[in-house]
């Protein structure tokens, strides 16, 4: 029977407790949200909405092409200028979400012949890139600069280390620094995802590579994602001009995909100018972070101690991390939930994500919520 093989494997799911469903959403949810990357807090701002409204009303629902063709509006230039001097890099290249940013950064810029050697923890986008690039991926260490340099002096040719700067398991940060100085002895260019670094990390939410003294390197590539922090919808490639150029010309995922919807396009920009004004925003959440991780320690849970917005607490065993989960939903606060194959160390977390916009009482009753429902 054609398709029957699923049957096994959703047999297997259900044996496992690795079953996922939907859960749509209310406009109206009263549940306190941990779960969503909303990290500033900017998805429902009003100035945020009325830059989609605004955009939307000018522009029409679509792109109604490919970026190529009729996808690019004026809007879309607005953007990715203001978007690359917020960051502090020349140039910048809007896609229609992060996932297909980072396809497109890590295939055009590993040709055949090449090497790229990829961080073990990195998000499935870039493991993702990896496989469909042409060059061939090596997979090291987790945050290891010196197994890149490894690595890299294994190859002749071009080379390429990719990575996350903040990992969305964990919330645990790459040590830029050490792997710039490890591309840059054997000339390989360095791509990494700030998904979860821009906005929260960096003078002002300007990024984890601005933090490291990275942004603007020639080579240094930056994909971005404009769905957490910026409260909208997304991704964006930054580096040197000639770089943004040649993905232009060679990313199949910018070439062949319609461009972002305007309306998405005007609530990234919207966020991003109000982020310029108000970087305290940035401060805040990682505050919030830093409270959330001190108080479930001092309850007695596993936390990962924070080096951005992602707070993560261990559970027993995929069951139960479930279980928890759905006890804190009835308890009235939303938490992510990451099992196998999700995690690549197959260790099963709640997931929180710490808001700018959270109040003490809230931070206190996510506490009191999660520590009363522990397995």
């Amino acid at each position: 029977m054609a398709f029957g093989w699923i049957d096994e494997q959703a047999a297997a799911r259900r044996r496992a407790g690795l079953v996922r469903t939907l859960r749509p959403r209310a406009a109206d949810s009263p549940l306190l949200d941990l779960a969503s990357n909303d990290y500033l807090g900017l998805a429902r701002h009003p100035e945020v909405v009325a830059g989609a409204v605004a955009a939307a009303r000018t522009w029409g629902g679509g792109a109604t092409g490919s970026r190529l063709v009729t996808g690019t509006t004026e809007l879309h230039g607005e953007l990715e200028r203001e978007l690359a001097d917020f960051c502090g890099f020349e140039a910048a290249l809007v896609f229609s979400s992060g996932y297909a940013a980072n396809l497109a950064a890590v295939t055009a810029l590993a040709p055949h012949g090449s090497l790229i050697v990829s961080d073990a923890g990195n998000h499935a986008s870039l493991i993702d890139g990896c496989r469909l690039a042409r060059g061939t991926t090596q997979v090291v260490a987790h945050a290891d600069p010196d197994a890149v340099r490894k690595a890299l002096g294994t190859h002749e040719g071009p080379a390429l280390a990719v990575s996350d700067t903040v990992f969305s398991v964990d919330g645990d940060a790459a040590p830029l620094a050490g792997l710039a100085e490890a591309c840059r002895e054997h000339g390989a260019g360095l791509v990494v995802d700030d998904a979860h670094g821009v906005g929260v990390l960096g003078a002002g939410g300007r990024g984890a590579p601005h933090a490291a003294g990275l942004a603007g390197a020639d080579d240094v590539v930056v994909t971005v994602t404009l769905s957490k922090s910026l409260g909208s919808q997304g991704g964006a490639v930054l580096g040197p001009a000639r770089v943004v150029e040649h993905l232009v010309n060679a990313a199949r995922t910018f070439i062949f995909d319609t461009g972002l919807a305007p309306a998405a396009a005007g609530a990234a920009l919207a966020a991003l100018r109000l982020l310029g004004r108000e970087p305290e925003r940035a401060t805040r959440a990682r505050e919030v972070a830093t409270a959330l991780h001190a108080r479930l320690t001092a309850a007695g849970l596993e936390a990962v101690r924070p080096d951005a917005a992602v707070v993560s607490v261990r559970a027993p065993s995929p069951e139960e991390a479930v279980q928890w989960a759905a006890d804190c939903r009835a308890a009235g606060l939303l938490v992510g939930c990451f099992r196998p194959p999700s995690v690549p160390d197959g260790i099963s977390r709640l997931r929180l994500t710490a808001r700018a916009d959270l109040s003490e009482e809230q931070i206190e009753r996510a506490v009191r919520v999660i520590g009363g429902t522990r397995p």
